[in-house]
């Protein structure tokens, strides 16, 4: 059941989230079960639950949910996830740590993954951090003080052929520069697209 959920995962990590990173941003601060209980995304968060009968094996379908819904997993529903589904805290950060998809801290609005495989670094990725650092202010798995960008690394990206690659916004771009990063991201953020 473990191979079947981790399949689950890798393929829901290519869908876009259903929520706009601004208006997680705003959702962010919403504290209390007053609010939890009435906000239709915990109702979806419940249906995941209910259609796995509220099983542990519905545990990484349903943080996917709360991702989704909520664009990243914060505490309470961390908690709200362990105690439904009758699992130890513990267990369930341990699965929203292990699997990169998964985030802990809410995202901006737009996103830049730089590729870390080994072509890819070897191809610059080093300067391009530098990059980000000079011209952004963030470093690998931060949001700008702004919200307006969160810049992530992954392993390998599988497009190793177009290295040094990166994913804006979920488009896969190849053969990096760092000056047309710079430029690239300025126009994302300026053009809000």
């Amino acid at each position: 059941m473990e191979q079947g959920q981790a399949a689950k995962e890798s393929n829901r990590s290519s869908k876009s989230s259903p929520v706009s990173a601004s208006e997680r941003r705003r959702s962010a601060g919403r504290k209390g079960s007053k609010v939890a209980q009435k906000d239709k995304r915990r109702k979806l968060v419940d249906a995941t639950m209910r259609r796995y009968g509220h099983s542990t094996y519905a545990l990484i379908e349903t943080l996917h949910t709360v991702q989704e819904a909520y664009g990243y997993l914060d505490d309470d529903n961390l908690k709200y996830v362990a105690h439904s589904l009758r699992v130890p805290l513990s267990k369930v950060y341990g699965v929203a740590t292990f699997y990169h998809f998964f985030t802990l801290k809410p995202q901006g609005d737009h996103t830049a993954v730089v590729c870390t495989g080994t072509a890819c670094y070897i191809k610059g990725v080093p300067a391009i951090m530098k990059a980000f650092k000079k011209n952004f202010d963030v470093e690998p798995g931060e949001t700008t003080a702004d919200g307006k960008l969160s810049l992530l690394t992954a392993r390998c990206i599988g497009s190793c052929g177009l290295a040094p690659a990166m994913v804006y916004d979920g488009e896969i771009a190849g053969m990096q520069e760092p000056e047309d990063i710079v430029s690239k991201v300025r126009a994302m953020i300026r053009n809000g697209n």
